[in-house]
């Protein structure tokens, strides 16, 4: 990582492939989009802010070629650029696909996410983009996650990797890689709080009205959704009372 670039306009590239998940790119997109769109009240005309008034971010959609490609769901997206035109990037996302845990990345995509990384401060993966980071060897010797369904697998396939399974996202030197799906907004989240601060961290929370930030530690999981629902209509009124207000007196008379 360079030093501190608060303030500093910083280009934020979202590489994308054929068979892309789509949500794995459109959360970071959203929010560091939504940041870029609040930031003119965090950096107002005439403050001598080196960004100037708008925003701190410019996202780029990068593909191989500079040409579309087909998500997971048939949405065709259209690049930017291509991998040749990043020549210097704050940070790289990498989002996942289906096919990633299946099989080894194609050299065409490993390629491009080896040059990318080699030209960006920092790399994150959102959902099983990890597999495409540690088939590039660049989570040797880190911490990762990755989607709660995949973990076991990147862990076999990548024992140079240690794999937590159960956390939201994970912070290890300039990688940063995120469970599924949604925790992509999580991670995109801590990476704006951590350039900009936490109020306008906690105003792009508030716009898309999802958490400030989940913990990156925090389980993948909730404690009710891994627990079987109750047979009894009374014992499933009272688990939810609890889950609602676990501190209140849930004793029964006797």
């Amino acid at each position: 990582m360079r030093g501190s670039t608060r303030g500093a306009r910083k280009e934020i590239v979202v590489f994308v492939y054929d068979g892309v998940r789509l949500m794995d790119v459109a959360a970071p997109l959203e929010v560091f989009g939504t940041a870029t769109g609040l930031g003119g009240a965090y950096n107002p005309a005439g403050s001598g802010n080196p960004a100037g008034p708008g925003g701190p971010y410019d996202t780029v959609v990068c593909s191989a070629d500079g040409g579309p490609v087909t998500t997971s769901t048939g949405t065709r997206l259209y690049a930017d650029m291509a991998v040749a035109g990043i020549a210097d990037a704050h940070t790289l996302v990498v989002p996942g696909s289906d096919e990633l845990p299946l099989r080894p990345p194609p050299t065409g995509l490993l390629d491009a996410v080896t040059v990318l990384a080699g030209r960006s401060s920092r790399v994150a993966s959102v959902c099983t983009g990890a597999f495409a980071l540690a088939a590039a060897g660049l989570l040797d010797g880190h911490r990762a996650t990755t989607h709660w369904r995949h973990a076991a697998a990147l862990a076999r396939r990548y024992p140079a990797v240690t794999v937590e399974p159960d956390a939201i996202f994970v912070r290890d030197g300039r990688t940063y890689t995120s469970a599924g799906v949604t925790a992509g907004i999580d991670l995109a989240l801590a990476l704006v709080e951590e350039d900009e601060g936490a109020d306008l961290a906690r105003e792009v929370a508030k716009d898309l009205v999802v958490f400030l930030r989940r913990p990156g530690g925090q389980s993948q999981f909730s404690v009710a959704a891994r627990t079987p629902n109750p047979p009894h209509d009374g014992l499933r009124e009272l688990l939810r009372e609890i889950a609602a207000d676990p501190a209140a007196d849930h004793s029964l008379p006797t």
